[in-house]
């Protein structure tokens, strides 16, 4: 009989835990619950985004039960990764214990993108945008975690690392 293998502990940390975050755990349950345990936080917490449930739920993955908690509200976890999604989560992300690798990965901000957009169409295709490219990345785990990466600010799904360990 095979043991079975042991999953990696992913943290998806960002600023408030309601768009890019929620999306990225939501992904990796749907497509990688078999090697990923997913978690998301946020540095402080801003409430779930409507806009993120809908395009999340159009493709199929429900992130409805799913809610806003900063790292405090995890409680102890031994993470393998934790992946900044935004600037403000990585320029402020809490130092973790060594073996846990530090990555940031940066996608656009729906939020920000929108908020000038009155709802509708127009605002739901920048969540849609931001979706797919997140859904992109998730599908790459965990190879793509193991690869050396450059420490320049990315872009679009693709990981730098930096070291935030005690």
């Amino acid at each position: 009989m095979q043991a079975p293998v042991r999953k990696l502990k992913v943290l998806f940390l960002c600023t408030g835990n309601s768009c890019r975050s929620q999306m990225a755990e939501g992904w990796a349950r749907a497509l990688k619950g078999n090697v990923l345990e997913a978690y998301s936080a946020g540095i402080e917490t801003h409430g779930m985004n409507p806009h993120a449930v809908r395009v999340m739920a159009e493709a199929g993955v429900d992130i409805s039960r799913q809610f806003c908690k900063t790292l405090a509200g995890i409680g102890p976890v031994a993470f393998d990764y934790v992946i900044t999604v935004c600037g403000h989560a990585n320029e402020n992300c809490p130092v973790f214990p060594a073996n846990a690798k530090v990555l940031h990965v940066s996608f656009d901000d729906p939020p920000k993108l929108t908020m000038d957009l009155p709802e509708g169409e127009q605002k739901l295709a920048a969540y849609r945008r931001v979706r797919d490219e997140i859904r992109r990345f998730v599908q790459r785990m965990p190879g793509v975690l193991r690869k050396p990466a450059s420490r320049n600010p990315t872009s679009a799904g693709r990981p730098s690392s930096e070291n935030r360990t005690k």
